[in-house]
């Protein structure tokens, strides 16, 4: 059908007022708009690639600006969407000025051909990736088991470990290949054949991240209440309601025993189990498996079944220290509150910051030191990211919005205060009210 007919044919559907599309978001009745469209996601939430959170964090909004952000292949998801299809939103008011300067963005930024990937790029840091385990293996199986060697081979197979971390987030991301198919399989290979890891546990963790981020109860990342309070206002509302029991005024110095060295060695994994077998995610266990069938079978006949073990856990130990500073310094210090419903842009950059680019920071990030241009167009390559950078810097100029960019340091620091001033903040709350 061409334009004309597709005009046509809206004409003709119902028409809704925002009224009545955010009386639909209970979990048996959901409703979302996307360019003025209303579409019923109930039980098309369950089979989202994205999981079903995704979408329900936007029932009863306009989910246009997130939509376009988040898939590459417009057009073939557009075909998912049509039967879904129940109406039209009545009035649905003007696009604002930063939506349509986001709009015009995306567009320069696509004329740019800043979505299209240098595939050399990725076969390069696939095989830096394999290169550093056998790396590790061979230090192992020449040099035996002193503490030498295996430090040794622990630091090797550490930077094959978290460098595949940050690939396996390019691949999630659809960010790699055109197809989707092939994202989805080199990043079920990568996070579950190389790293252990669940891809449909990610998709649903990480996308919820994405589109609602630094926001409670909807950002997985942040919302930490019985053991971490993030931000200004929710240790506030705690405090007042003399809810909480960790003595959170102190979560800035616990937090070097509970964060960096507990989230991945076990916080991640109990997780990762309680989500496949709920969720009977068999695929992603069958990766999981040839992960640990390789591990033993390379590193039991040098260091035995406890020793193999062994090493596995220190790696992760290691591996989460990396993890947690990279990962959190971009949101824990910038602003948490409830949804307040923000348009894309101000959002993104209300929640995110930037640490300054360099060889050594961009590599030792995965570039997520470009937090920002990531969260604005999470499909792009990442090598990339420095090109779209100064356009989204004079947009922020444009509309008076910071752009926050740090010294590496400064911005692992930054996550200390800000726990340190959220604890306070609830400490206050609680005691002198």
């Amino acid at each position: 059908m061409g334009k004309g007919g597709n005009r046509n044919a809206n004409s003709e559907l119902t028409e809704y007022t925002w009224d009545e599309i955010r009386g639909h978001t209970s979990l048996v009745d959901r409703w979302l708009v996307i360019d003025g469209l209303v579409y019923d996601i109930t039980n098309w939430s369950k089979k989202h690639p994205g999981g079903a959170k995704v979408m329900g964090h936007f029932a009863g909004q306009d989910a246009t600006e997130a939509w376009a952000a988040l898939h590459n292949d417009k057009e073939l998801v557009a075909k998912y969407m049509k039967p879904l299809l129940v109406g039209k939103v009545k009035e649905p008011g003007n696009v604002s000025e930063i939506e349509e300067d986001m709009r015009s963005l995306r567009k320069a930024a696509e004329d740019m051909g800043l979505f299209k990937v240098n595939p050399w790029f990725y076969v390069a840091h696939f095989f830096s990736i394999i290169a550093c385990e056998v790396i590790g293996y061979l230090i192992i199986a020449n040099y035996g088991t002193s503490w030498t060697a295996f430090l040794a081979a622990s630091f090797f197979l550490l930077i094959s470990q978290g460098q595949a971390g940050w690939t396996q987030h390019d691949y999630g991301h659809l960010s790699v290949f055109n197809s989707r198919k092939l994202n989805h399989l080199m990043h079920e290979v990568v996070i579950g054949g190389i790293k252990a890891a669940s891809s449909h546990w990610w998709n649903f963790r990480h996308f919820q991240h994405h589109v609602k981020p630094n926001v409670y109860v909807k950002d997985p990342d942040i919302t930490l209440p019985y053991v971490f309070l993030l931000g200004d206002k929710m240790p506030s509302w705690w405090g007042e309601k003399k809810k909480g029991f960790m003595p959170y005024q102190f979560q800035h110095h616990y937090f070097f025993l509970f964060g960096p060295p507990a989230l991945l060695p076990v916080y991640f994994h109990i997780e990762n189990l309680y989500f496949l077998f709920k969720r009977k995610e068999w695929w992603d266990l069958f990766w999981m498996l040839t992960f640990f069938t390789r591990w033993f079978h390379l590193y039991g006949p040098y260091l035995g079944g406890w020793g193999t073990l062994g090493l596995y856990f220190f790696v992760r130990f290691l591996e989460s220290h990396w993890f947690v500073w990279v990962t959190q310094m971009n949101h824990i210090p910038m602003d948490i509150d409830k949804d307040q419903q923000r348009d894309w842009f101000s959002q993104q950059l209300a929640a995110a910051c930037n640490v300054e680019p360099g060889y050594f920071n961009d590599w030792f990030t995965g570039h997520l030191n470009y937090q920002i241009e990531h969260h604005l167009f999470p499909t792009m390559p990442r090598h990339n990211y420095h090109k779209v950078a100064p356009l989204v810097k004079s947009m922020c100029k444009k509309h008076q919005i910071p752009y926050l960019s740090k010294p590496l340091l400064t911005a692992f620091g930054d996550i200390v205060r800000s726990l340190k001033k959220s604890g306070n903040i609830w400490h206050e709350a609680y005691y002198d009210m």
